[in-house]
């Protein structure tokens, strides 16, 4: 019985032991024993991270992870580095870096205190706001004509907790119905479900033109979020470092233009914000 004793606890030692290691292995020794680097992407989420034609992942956000693959690539002296794409959620994006299955998450994620309390996240990639898309000539005339109006808002998203904190307080009066991704918000939009539709404002206007199938849809001005967007992965400054490396060249040597105009040329010269963020994020080496 003594023995058989010792031995178990030599074993739950070992245990012990051993926990530690395998969950301090940095993400850049991972990438660079296997070879593979998992990028996750949203498959509806215009113009960051979506599905083009081709099935494949296309969008701002899908770029930048490319360019960053390619860095690592050259970083980790790896004569070819396999780069795999995996498909996430705005509900499952957390728990797929927290697993593994993912090592860079490609989208329009919000950084906040409280993700980043968990999270780590990259050099800020976009500046946002969330606003509220309406069928055009339904846009009510002041934010007290909104009161009874129902929302549709994608669940897991930074715009559903900022709506919920407005009608907890008593500044909004809206009913909320939350759907799964950015094409069913719009279809309760569009087949009057919801009066109105909310998310990010660059989202809202790519989602519509891209998906409206043609059907007019009118933008209120108001804006009720700050949404600072950065890459989300696991905590490690190593990896972090790598990521950051990548997405300040391309901000400082003006690289990021051409990138920016491929998916936001449509809508305009990019906001006095916008470059301001390019510019502080621009670290020199």
């Amino acid at each position: 019985m003594i023995k058989r004793t010792l031995l178990l606890g030599g074993l739950v030692a070992s245990l012990v032991i051993a926990m530690p290691v395998m969950a301090s292995e940095s993400v850049l020794a991972r990438i660079k024993q296997s070879g593979t680097l998992n990028l996750g992407y949203r498959e509806n989420s215009m113009p960051f991270s979506f599905v083009g034609d081709d099935k494949q992942p296309r969008g701002y956000s899908v770029d930048l992870c490319r360019i960053v693959a390619e860095d690592l690539g050259r970083q980790l002296d790896l004569p070819k580095l396999d780069v795999r794409w995996v498909p996430v959620t705005a509900q499952s994006r957390f728990e797929a870096l927290k697993s593994g299955a993912i090592d860079l998450e490609c989208g329009n994620t919000t950084q906040t205190l409280a993700r980043r309390a968990d999270f780590d996240f990259s050099l800020m990639t976009f500046i946002d706001g969330a606003g509220l898309l309406f069928l055009d000539g339904e846009v009510p005339s002041s934010l007290e004509a909104t009161k009874g109006q129902r929302v549709a808002v994608v669940a897991g998203t930074t715009t559903e907790k900022t709506l919920e904190d407005l009608i907890a307080a008593g500044k909004l009066g809206v009913y909320l119905i939350k759907v799964p991704d950015h094409d069913a918000a719009l279809r309760a939009l569009k087949d009057k479900t919801a009066t109105a539709y909310a998310a990010d404002r660059t989202v809202l206007i790519t989602t519509a033109l891209v998906r409206g199938q043609g059907q007019a849809f009118a933008l209120a001005t108001l804006q009720f979020s700050y949404e600072p967007y950065g890459l989300a992965m696991r905590r490690d400054a190593d990896f972090r470092l790598a990521v950051d490396r990548t997405l300040a060249r391309l901000y400082r040597s003006g690289e990021i233009s051409p990138i920016l105009g491929r998916w936001f040329g449509q809508l305009g010269k990019p906001n006095d914000a916008l470059q301001a963020m390019f510019l502080l994020n621009g670290l020199p080496e």
